[in-house]
């Protein structure tokens, strides 16, 4: 019974000590201003546009015969 309380303090007491760090993370951010949401919102737009392009060329060049042979050998 004692150790099954000492395991919940201790569990209990990592939880705190996790949120604590995390709210004090939190309230030291700066606020960002109307400049720099448009920047973060581009920046996430170009990362989006390279991963969809880089996706679409993989696919592109699976699709020749180097591909297809690729797939067949992986099959046998």
């Amino acid at each position: 019974m004692v150790y099954l309380v000492l395991a919940a303090t201790a569990i209990v007491s990592i939880l705190t000590a996790a949120v604590t760090v995390l709210v004090g993370r939190q309230r030291r951010r700066m606020h960002s201003g109307p400049e720099a949401r448009r920047i973060e919102s581009a920046v996430t737009r170009g990362v989006r546009d390279a991963r969809r392009q880089a996706h679409a060329q993989q696919h592109f060049n699976d699709a020749g015969p180097l591909g297809a042979l690729r797939d067949r050998d992986s099959l046998s």
